[in-house]
């Protein structure tokens, strides 16, 4: 398992200002708390830089793509469009195939909206079989992958706005 304690995904020194920018969180229903968590750390690190954060709700994590193709659509042309999506959600495993088509199908989607929309789509889509994978991930041994999330819209903003 990759550890993000061994790479430079937490350094943000010398990113450009990005104030302002509009990020959209597109989060699930599902699991809320794990989704909550994540949605707060995502929040807390768009926050230090004064990113203006709209957070919309589909009901699970196949909805995802949709959600944010719709929300595109209907801001594309508006002076407060995103600059970068981030899609939140929680597939855990059961008893049956379901926890495969789900998680295939909503990280095929947010592939198809890196590759069509001219803003970047970051994937906060956990996929665990249980809550200690959760917890591992929300502050643990895997660090916080909300925050994660943030810090890397904020880098792929920067990123866009250096073109």
């Amino acid at each position: 398992m990759a550890e993000v304690s061994k790479s430079n995904l937490l350094q943000t020194t010398g990113i450009p200002s990005i104030k302002g920018a509009c990020v959209v969180i597109v989060r699930t229903e599902w699991n809320e708390a794990i989704v909550g968590e994540l949605e707060s750390g995502c929040r807390r690190e768009l926050e230090k830089v004064g990113v203006d954060c709209r957070v919309i709700t589909v009901p699970g994590a196949f909805e995802i793509p949709f959600g944010i193709r719709a929300y595109w659509d209907a801001h594309k042309y508006k002076d407060d469009r995103p600059k970068a999506f981030v899609a939140l959600g929680c597939v855990l495993r059961g008893g049956t195939p379901h926890f495969e088509y789900v998680s295939s199908a909503v990280t095929n989607g947010v592939l198809q909206l890196n590759m069509t929309l001219p803003v970047p789509t970051i994937f906060g889509v956990l996929t665990l079989d249980n809550q200690q994978q959760a917890d591992e991930r929300l502050g643990g041994v895997h660090g916080h992958k909300g925050e994660e999330a943030g810090i890397t819209a904020v880098k792929m903003i920067a990123l866009k706005n250096s073109f």
